[in-house]
């Protein structure tokens, strides 16, 4: 896969927006976040936003019914909780720490000011934004068109970031499969059912973590 946007546009500018929101004085702090522990709920008032420095994120939403889905596993040099800035009042999912997490807390009024005076920030975040838009309507196809194998093979390639100097990494410590079925949109035993299928035809395998081999995209790109 290619690179992400805010690796290619800090390779482009020179421009590393975890420094540069070290320096914003009044309004942000950091913050660290052991594993498991949340970050905000569905529901909390929406007035900052989030920058990932180092760990991994969780995000979920509560159906009115109680069923609760993963909408997204987020890296370091993420943002989150951006919804803020466009006007959200409340928040519309929670986020929750995958692993020890240091994160920097941007207040919105923050943020926005660095938005107006940093041109290369605003370039940045704006491509950053673009990019997640575009991943979310690939992950609405994919639910729409796709068999449930498809999308498992296809969140695990994203998981793993592969293509990333064309090396297979470990996907998350210890994920558990009721969460890579919230994520495909299956059934635990579905994904059980592959998973055992990806291992035994060499795709993936476990050592250390589950790692993720090129040969998962023929799944993928299989018709």
């Amino acid at each position: 896969m290619a690179m992400s946007s805010t690796e290619a546009t800090k390779r482009k500018r020179g421009f590393d927006p975890s420094t540069f929101l070290a320096t914003i004085g009044e309004g942000r702090r950091t913050l660290a976040v052991p594993k498991k522990q949340p970050i905000f709920t569905q529901g909390d008032r929406a007035d900052d936003v989030f920058y990932i420095q180092t760990g991994k994120v969780r995000l979920t939403v509560v159906s009115k019914t109680g069923r609760e889905a993963t909408i997204g596993i987020l890296n370091e040099g993420s943002f989150f909780g951006e919804g803020a800035l466009a006007g959200q009042v409340l928040r519309m999912g929670s986020a929750a720490a995958m692993t020890d997490c240091e994160l920097l807390r941007i207040d919105k009024q923050a943020m926005m000011g660095a938005l107006h005076r940093e041109h290369a920030f605003s370039d940045m975040f704006v491509a950053y934004l673009l990019a997640r838009n575009i991943r979310y309507e690939e992950d609405l196809v994919d639910q729409l068109f796709n068999s449930s194998e498809k999308r498992l093979a296809r969140v695990l390639l994203l998981l793993a970031h592969f293509g990333k100097e064309g090396k297979p990494e470990a996907v998350v410590p210890k994920i558990s499969q009721e969460t890579l079925a919230e994520m495909v949109g299956t059934t635990r035993s579905r994904v059980s059912f592959f998973m055992n299928r990806f291992r035994k035809l060499g795709f993936i395998h476990y050592n250390g973590g589950l790692q993720v081999h090129s040969s998962l995209l023929n799944v993928v790109l299989h018709d």
